[in-house]
């Protein structure tokens, strides 16, 4: 089991990133800060007569960076009730993908991944973060992908979420269940 950490997250050990931490510790994941790369937003090209042009950005070193892995972390904080801009681009741009004759396996690849959400709000994240949930939720089954955990933290400044025990717990049980797949 190979374990890949998407950060969607500006801010550089936030909440987020603290927490997810959690539930990591220990594992050999690679962690990709999308920060740190351009991603351009997509430009909607299925009807075009060309169909999707290349972008010239980081986009699709990022995807190869998670395709060889069959665990998939997406920790982002939860802006206006769901993910962050750079995670939202990220996966708008798998529609491009879709129709990439690079990766005529796309779809095939991503089916089966074994994925987790970890994200933290400072506004009632159990409640306002649970549509976000269920957004990745349709997008894992529309990818054939399984979602297997969730974390919703509470946190506004950062390390904030450190006081949220129930977080924090539920970050160290999908770290025991990783290091029992790990080991297993």
């Amino acid at each position: 089991m190979t374990v890949a950490v998407i950060y969607g997250s500006t801010r550089a050990d936030g909440n987020t990133e603290i927490l997810t931490r959690q539930a990591v510790q220990g594992l050999q994941a690679e962690a990709i800060y999308l920060k740190d790369f351009d991603i351009q937003p997509i430009e909607d090209q299925r009807h075009a007569a060309g169909g999707f042009q290349d972008v010239d950005d980081d986009y699709l070193a990022v995807l190869e960076r998670i395709l060889p892995h069959d665990t998939l972390v997406f920790a982002t904080p939860i802006y206006w009730y769901s993910m962050s801009g750079r995670m939202k681009n990220f996966v708008d741009r798998w529609s491009q993908t879709l129709r990439d004759h690079r990766y005529p396996a796309f779809r095939s690849s991503m089916a089966g991944k074994k994925a987790y959400v970890i994200a933290v709000g400072g506004d009632e994240p159990l409640i306002k973060g649970l549509p976000m949930i269920r957004q990745f939720q349709l997008i894992f089954d529309f990818m054939g992908m399984r979602m297997d955990g969730y974390v919703l933290g509470q946190g506004n400044k950062p390390g904030e979420v450190l006081q949220d025990q129930p977080a924090l717990a539920a970050a160290r049980l999908i770290r025991n269940t990783l290091k029992n797949i790990e080991g297993g």
